[in-house]
């Protein structure tokens, strides 16, 4: 990769190059970097471990983590898989201390032949808007958290990387060092799971 100008905004910057100015020695790249991925990371930090401050103390150690192994990363390579995978590294070692309570048996109720896929996708496009965002349903996103919390980890993880995070198969695959099949196969479980959770707390999707 050719170094960039250095007299180019750090902003202008790709992730990339911003990790390789962090480790010839500027801090302020760093700052940058942690910046860029504040909202994204966070939120799917907040959202798997149900845990706004668990979800910040996380962050930091993902970002303190991206700074000591800084080093051993291969530019050449593309850095979002790299920090998800510390962070959801971090983020499932802490439900594992903290015990956290499952739904017991989810994916038995996972119904294959239903197509509440599509109307999931449907929801979450429609009617989840972001934090940040407005809240004009308030009790529908209130239940879809509570829904999202229950599915078990291995199938969050990756319904929140595709869907909230918008991250493509390949990427996901990357960051959970996971076939790219296993990728699919897990989030069709997962939409089928929400849509069976969904339907028991709040009626049929597509009422």
């Amino acid at each position: 990769m050719p170094e960039p100008d250095a007299t180019q905004p750090l902003e202008e910057l790709t992730d990339e190059q911003l990790l390789g100015r962090h480790r010839g020695g500027d801090e302020q790249a760093f700052e940058v970097l942690i910046e860029r991925y504040r909202l994204e990371l966070f939120h799917f930090l907040a959202r798997f471990v149900g845990n706004r401050t668990a979800a910040d103390d996380i962050f930091q150690d993902a970002f303190l983590q991206v700074h000591i192994s800084a080093g051993t990363f291969d530019i050449s390579r593309r850095f979002k898989p790299w920090l998800f995978t510390i962070a959801a590294n971090k983020a499932r070692d802490y439900l594992r201390k903290n015990k956290r309570q499952k739904a017991a048996s989810l994916s038995a109720m996972v119904d294959q032949s239903q197509d509440g896929g599509r109307a999931f996708i449907d929801l979450l496009e429609a009617d989840l808007p972001l934090p940040q965002e407005k809240a004009q349903e308030h009790e529908t996103r209130q239940i879809v958290r509570q829904v999202v919390a229950g599915l078990p980890d291995h199938l969050r993880e990756v319904l929140l990387m595709a869907y909230f995070n918008r991250m493509a198969y390949r990427e996901i695959a990357e960051s959970l060092s996971i076939p790219l099949g296993t990728v699919k196969s897990r989030l069709h479980a997962a939409v089928g799971t929400f849509a069976e959770l969904w339907k028991a707390q709040a009626g049929p999707l597509d009422d």
